[in-house]
């Protein structure tokens, strides 16, 4: 991580994306347990520890949210999603066809945030390319 309020929202946009790389690897890891007894899905939550870290307060500017954020402690966390809940004989609870649109919505959001973070340097490369 890079300690310099320049570089808040990259810091943030970089713990995204990790957990957006992180997702895309557990419903992979679903998908590769679909004939597994037993297993359970597993998902990511890392919007909640997000939302949490950014705080509630709705008369502080976003900047300021995200300056306070502390994205030492902003992780994903992987968790077992449904785990009383399975509709086959085998009580796994994977549905790939779930799990496919799961990782095509995750695809999309993780592309979403390389493009943000390759805006915010092009940013920071035309700041100082004007100073």
């Amino acid at each position: 991580m890079i300690n310099s309020s320049v570089f808040d929202y990259i810091n943030v946009l970089d713990k995204a994306a990790d957990a957006a790389w992180k997702r895309n690897e557990v419903i992979s890891n679903n998908i590769a347990n679909i004939d597994t007894p037993y297993y359970k899905r597993q998902d990511v939550n890392f919007e909640d520890e997000l939302e949490r870290a950014l705080g509630y307060s709705k008369y502080k500017t976003m900047d300021a949210k995200i300056r306070d954020v502390q994205d030492e402690k902003l992780a994903p966390r992987v968790v077992n999603d449904y785990s009383g809940f399975s509709y086959r004989l085998d009580y796994n609870n994977v549905d790939v066809d779930t799990e496919n649109v799961m990782l095509a919505a995750n695809q999309i959001k993780y592309s979403g945030l390389m493009s943000g973070l390759s805006n915010e340097f092009q940013n920071l490369q035309a700041v100082c390319k004007s100073s």
